[in-house]
């Protein structure tokens, strides 16, 4: 296909094959998320998968890929399935507008069977289901830490969550998998730069969260390309 002809050049037709026939699963299309799926896209895996119960606030517009003075109310899920079919009318994109927790984990994956799946979900209740799920079912997984207070492009890194520091949320996430029993085998995408305590307010208007955080426009987008990258590296590993 004319559209791949350059990711051909440079990984070869037979992994564009490769790819062609992979399924990624993307849960949360918000400021990092979105920007994964679309990358996951254009480098030619053929299904994706996206989950995101959430709608667009005019308060997303700063940062987010799907958000635009004329989405703000739309479902983040269906808009990014539109987004993606106008990039490639043939990719098969699955859109699922519900929240994952403990309770429908399970019944997903099985019906959806991803070959890999990225975690942008930004509040822990459901991202400790997703991941504990993944890992306990050797499903492949990489996730997203904190993106919030943070401005340096520079201090992005990968590590096993085991290894990570100056990240509330990856503290947050390792004690919660440490009382699940797991200790370590989740990668990451994560900030070395401390966040900036002065940019978190609280909140009581969101699910699952108690608090927001200041973010700029770049940092999110990053996070989701650091993320497909790691995704597209195993599967044409695979």
């Amino acid at each position: 296909m004319e559209w791949l002809s350059r990711t051909a050049l440079l990984l070869g037709d037979d992994t564009c094959t490769l790819l062609a026939g992979k399924h990624v699963m993307v849960v949360g299309v918000g400021g990092v998320g979105a920007y994964a799926a679309e990358m996951v896209a254009r480098a030619g895996v053929g299904t994706l998968t996206v989950i995101d119960a959430d709608t667009v606030k005019e308060s997303n517009i700063n940062r987010q890929l799907l958000a635009l003075s004329d989405t703000v109310g739309q479902e983040k899920a269906h808009l990014m399935q539109e987004r993606l079919l106008r990039i490639c009318p043939t990719l098969t994109v699955n859109a699922l507008s519900v929240f994952v927790d403990p309770d429908n984990i399970a019944s997903i994956m099985e019906q959806y069977q991803p070959d890999f799946v990225i975690d942008a979900i930004d509040s822990i209740a459901p991202k400790i289901a997703l991941i504990t799920h993944c890992l306990q079912q050797h499903i492949t997984i990489v996730s997203s830490m904190g993106a919030g207070g943070r401005m340096d492009p520079t201090a992005l890194r990968y590590a096993d969550i085991s290894q990570t520091s100056y990240c509330s949320l990856a503290r947050t996430v390792r004690s919660r998998l440490k009382a699940n029993g797991i200790y370590k085998g989740l990668p990451v995408v994560y900030s070395t730069e401390p966040a900036n305590k002065e940019a978190v307010i609280k909140v009581d208007d969101e699910r699952n969260k108690c608090t927001t955080v200041g973010t700029i426009s770049y940092l999110p987008a990053l996070f989701g390309c650091y993320l497909a990258a790691y995704c597209i590296k195993k599967l044409t590993q695979a």
